[in-house]
């Protein structure tokens, strides 16, 4: 037998981590929940807040929360699930600061139930989530019984297999609550049923498998944020923008709740791995963490402090910007040499992405580019899809009106042309197979799509109203006018479309942003 304690309630940290693992929220969503939680919600007699404040590295309670949380155990499950003293948990969080309590209910006599119809669905979920983890975190362990179970075929000894788990004797605590894991429960956690010696069992299936070793699981949001606080990165407030940040700058794309560096993400790393080392250190973040710290306390000067800092990296980026080539920022990948002309082919990542490049700069004949396709990687591909890319665009024939078509692969993703004019291919249609019939398909429906709506002379002016980009809009060739939402374009009348347009001819102009001066700013730089 052995025991099994619950789990402290909840810091900032875990909370993101275990709404990432059972409800399946990322950490920006949780913390826009729980900041409604705590500003308030409207119960039917008034706005309350319903948990306590949300950033925080505690996992401490506060004595009346204890005392209210005791009795309501004991009221609800009986004083049989209440250990005698209450229990004391101790943060683990490196540089925690412990400003304020654990996230925990504001009060124990509203339980999730009693808030039915004052919550949306997000919002249950997680208070449901903070309620029980609290609740759980001052009930008695649980007691569980680790059993090896041998099954005997026809009693014969040599034919017996083993299983290995354990049963629940008491669950105590986990009637309440069970943390979860963020990646698969190994042997020691698989839960038998009960068993005893002699007991029969059904032969359901069997199945002769085999298991390779595998790379440790890439990180979820979970393990992602138990990471940053077991090494001191970041503060209980900057989890969500860390996170946020690596994922809008497309750093990282999210593959089944996983994290998968995209190819910037490696290219950047590696930049900075190579030539900003001490910055990117693991222990940076941390030890500066420290220093901020100690001016808080006031036991530092911070302006001696950031001069610490800012000299040595100033002087770092001045000498990589002026001895980094722009080749060597980009990391080209040599990928052998392009049979038909005896170029060198390699891949490299450009303002648009990574793409493939046959020949150099310094050749006499300009080099070739062509873009990955999408799902395609720097560090992947081969040099035979390299040359693939390179077939592209693809001549096709001509329109019934004697327009040039071609397929190919653009900024955009891939597309059919006619004239000077693009329709975009369907996820369904491939640009190197893509036939006439198809194309002219698509095309006719590009050019349904385009036709105007409405078209007027007026004034010696021709007024039309279409569709574009980024809605329906009315021109006259020389001012475009959005129709508004609300209106459909088809009812839009003469008379209407030159009120647009007169209006968004009257309206101010705006001002272009004005462009700073260009420095050596090392943020930017960096």
């Amino acid at each position: 037998q052995r025991k099994r304690n619950p789990a402290a309630p909840f810091t900032t940290s875990t909370l993101q981590q275990e709404a990432s693992r059972k409800l399946g929220f990322g950490a920006q969503r949780t913390m826009r929940i729980a900041q409604q939680l705590y500003e308030g919600i409207d119960t039917g007699s008034g706005t309350v807040g319903l948990i306590t404040y949300m950033r925080t590295d505690s996992v401490t309670l506060a004595r009346e929360a204890l005392d209210e949380l005791r009795g309501h155990i004991a009221k609800q499950y009986g004083e049989a699930d209440l250990p005698d003293t209450p229990r004391e948990y101790k943060t683990r969080a490196r540089n925690a600061q412990e400003a304020h309590e654990a996230i925990r209910p504001t009060t124990f006599e509203r339980p999730p139930e009693s808030l039915e119809g004052h919550l949306t669905a997000e919002q249950m979920k997680l208070y449901t989530l903070v309620w029980k983890r609290t609740v759980a975190c001052q009930m008695i362990h649980a007691t569980i019984d680790t059993v090896a179970a041998e099954l005997c075929c026809d009693g014969d000894e040599r034919h017996a297999f083993r299983a290995t788990g354990s049963t629940v004797a008491n669950p105590g605590f986990l009637k309440v609550y069970e943390e979860g894991l963020d990646d698969a429960k190994g042997e020691e956690d698989r839960t038998l049923p009960p068993l005893a010696e002699g007991d029969v069992v059904d032969l359901n299936a069997i199945r002769s498998e085999q298991h390779f070793t595998e790379p440790p699981p890439r990180y979820s949001e979970a393990s992602l944020v138990r990471t940053l606080e077991e090494y001191g990165i970041g503060r209980p407030s900057t989890y969500a923008s860390i996170i946020s940040t690596l994922v809008q700058r497309e750093y990282v794309e999210l593959e089944s709740r996983r994290f998968r560096p995209t190819d910037v993400g490696k290219l950047v790393n590696g930049f900075l791995t190579e030539h900003f080392h001490q910055y990117v250190d693991y222990d940076f973040t941390a030890h500066l963490e420290d220093d901020l710290d100690a001016i808080s306390r006031g036991e530092k000067e911070w302006v001696p402090l950031m001069e610490e800092f800012w000299q040595p990296f100033r002087q770092r980026v001045e000498e990589k910007d002026s001895s980094v080539t722009r080749a060597e920022a980009a990391q080209a990948r040599d990928l052998g040499t392009d049979p038909d002309s005896g170029r060198p082919v390699s891949v490299r990542m450009g303002r648009y992405g990574p793409y493939a490049q046959i020949g150099t700069a310094e050749d006499e004949e300009k080099p070739r580019f062509a873009g990955l396709l999408p799902g395609q990687r720097m560090d992947e591909i081969d040099l035979e899809q390299a040359l693939k890319l390179f077939r592209l665009p693809r001549d096709l024939g001509e329109t019934p009106e004697g327009e040039p078509v071609a397929a190919g692969i653009g900024r955009f993703g891939p597309y059919v042309k006619f004239g000077r004019k693009y329709a975009s291919l369907t996820k369904d249609d491939d640009p190197y197979t893509v036939t006439l019939e198809r194309a002219l398909e698509l095309i006719r429906e590009k050019k349904k799509q385009d036709a105007p709506i409405h078209s007027w002379e007026h004034d010696g002016k021709t007024i039309i109203v279409r569709n574009g980009r980024f809605g329906p809009f009315a021109t006259d060739g020389e001012i475009n006018a959005s129709i508004p939402k609300k209106e459909d374009p088809a009812s839009v009348t003469l008379e209407r479309a030159v009120e647009l347009l007169e209006a968004k001819r009257k309206a101010p102009k705006r001002k272009p942003p004005q462009r700073k001066g260009r420095t050596r700013s090392t943020a930017g730089t960096a």
